[in-house]
């Protein structure tokens, strides 16, 4: 059977962008899409990890690592649920079961011992974090060549798996936006500094600010923890700002905590008038926050979808080489960025 390099040579293109062809997510050209398409088609080249499963003993399984966040409902949070929606559909195609596995708060994942008793063939991690325990556990799997794949995260120095978004971009054009309304005392309010994504939106912000000339003020760097009720009672500094005149726009790390921000300064400011607020994801509460929210738009589900779409790729050919894919963002403008009317 054809395997996948054997196709991007065919195309000449990279593996990735077969990858990206093959499972219909990220920006590919039409010109290129038809090469890979047609290099595929000559080759008759398939996807086919469960035939490859049972061939090797696999359990037929994709496991999935969720983290352990207190008094946090992950199923009903939209970063999660697209996420994880994007990775069904994967495994749906595929042919593939789905495990969805727990970390615990008060101990270490053993990810090893998760393959080695064969409960999952491959195993995406969602939620990771900079924490030291957790980089060497992640680690030392990696290092096994056992199949892992980080949605989101990444660990500098290591050789994993990753498929995350652009968050600087997608932090750079927030404030861009925000700038180009004449705003220029933004605040920043970010999530734990334990995940990545919170130090990709930091440097975005803080890269943006300072070509436009503008001296960071580490006063306006608000602290989250990307709930609504962290961005909620975050308000209560924000309007101190304000009325000190410190602050005059907001771009929140996720939507969120920006909806929680205009909540508090609502009722702490009936006639709240123009302050700018920018979130992050675009989620379904983002279009129906009052006013609407405008949010960087990021593609999780395509993250899900194509994290576990690259591993069963690999698992069907028998390939262990480490991918990493960044997709892209965009800015959705609505209300809560324009003057009031």
């Amino acid at each position: 059977m054809a395997t996948r390099s054997e196709v991007a040579r065919r195309a000449g293109v990279s593996e990735a962008t077969v990858s990206r062809v093959l499972n219909g997510v990220g920006p590919v050209r039409e010109e290129t899409r038809k090469k890979v398409m047609e290099a595929a088609r000559e080759l008759g080249y398939h996807l086919n990890a469960v035939a490859a499963s049972f061939a090797r003993g696999r359990s037929g399984n994709l496991g999935v690592v969720l983290p352990h966040v207190p008094k946090v409902r992950l199923f009903s949070t939209y970063y999660f649920s697209e996420i994880l929606s994007g990775i069904g559909e994967a495994v749906r195609e595929g042919g593939y079961g789905l495990l969805l596995l727990h970390r615990s708060p008060s101990e270490t994942y053993d990810y090893p011992s998760l393959f080695h008793s064969r409960r999952v063939d491959a195993c995406i991690v969602l939620g990771a974090s900079d924490l030291p325990e957790e980089r060497a556990s992640i680690g030392f799997a990696a290092g096994q060549g056992l199949p892992l794949c980080l949605v989101d995260h990444d660990y500098k120095g290591l050789q994993i798996s990753s498929v995350a978004a652009d968050h600087r971009s997608g932090s750079r054009e927030a404030v861009r936006h925000l700038l180009a309304g004449g705003s220029r005392r933004i605040g920043f309010l970010n999530g734990s500094p334990h995940y990545a994504t919170s130090r990709l939106r930091l440097e975005g912000y803080a890269d943006t600010m300072a070509e436009a000339g503008i001296t960071l003020d580490e006063r306006l760097l608000y602290q989250g923890n990307y709930s609504r009720k962290s961005g909620y009672e975050a308000a209560g500094i924000v309007h101190k700002d304000r009325m000190a005149g410190r602050v005059d726009a907001l771009f929140a790390a996720n939507d969120r905590m920006a909806i929680g921000v205009i909540q508090g300064l609502k009722e702490l400011e009936p006639r709240l008038g123009h302050f700018p607020v920018v979130g992050c994801d675009d989620s379904d509460a983002a279009r129906l926050s009052d006013p609407p929210l405008t949010t960087v738009q990021v593609p999780f589900y395509d993250m899900g979808r194509l994290a576990a779409a690259s591993l069963l790729e690999q698992l069907g050919e028998g390939g262990s080489a480490v991918f990493q894919e960044v997709l892209p963002t965009s800015l959705v403008v609505r209300q809560s960025s324009q003057p009031v009317v």
